[in-house]
């Protein structure tokens, strides 16, 4: 069973930063890729961005491109998003997964990190 624990979370002014952070525990744990996601107030959950994790491979939706960064350690079964020049619109909770294959869908969800962007 993998569990992932995000973090990182908080309170910026627009134009800001903010570094989430996602950690991976379990005996099992290989992703195929990690993913990180959003859902705003009334929103569907989104993608931000994904990462392969053999070789970073990344995607980036349009809103996250030039601003946002994904990168993963694995030594420490970490993923990474960098988020820069935030807007009031990137208030989300922002949320990691694990996808075990290409035609798979995501799981093990973290329980989320909030991003609020104060303008």
């Amino acid at each position: 069973q993998v569990q992932l624990v995000e973090s990182g979370g908080g309170l910026v002014q627009a134009g800001g930063s903010l570094r989430l952070s996602c950690a991976a525990s379990g005996r099992t744990f290989s992703p195929y890729a990690m993913g990180w996601f959003r859902q705003a107030p009334g929103k569907e959950r989104e993608l931000v961005a994904r990462i392969t994790w053999s070789n970073s491979f990344t995607v980036y939706a349009e809103f996250a491109k030039g601003r946002f960064t994904i990168s993963r350690d694995k030594a420490t079964n970490t993923v990474y998003l960098e988020m820069n020049i935030l807007n009031p619109e990137d208030t989300a909770v922002y949320y990691c997964a694990q996808q075990l294959s290409l035609s798979r869908r995501y799981d093990s969800w973290g329980q989320g990190t909030q991003v609020t962007v104060s303008s």
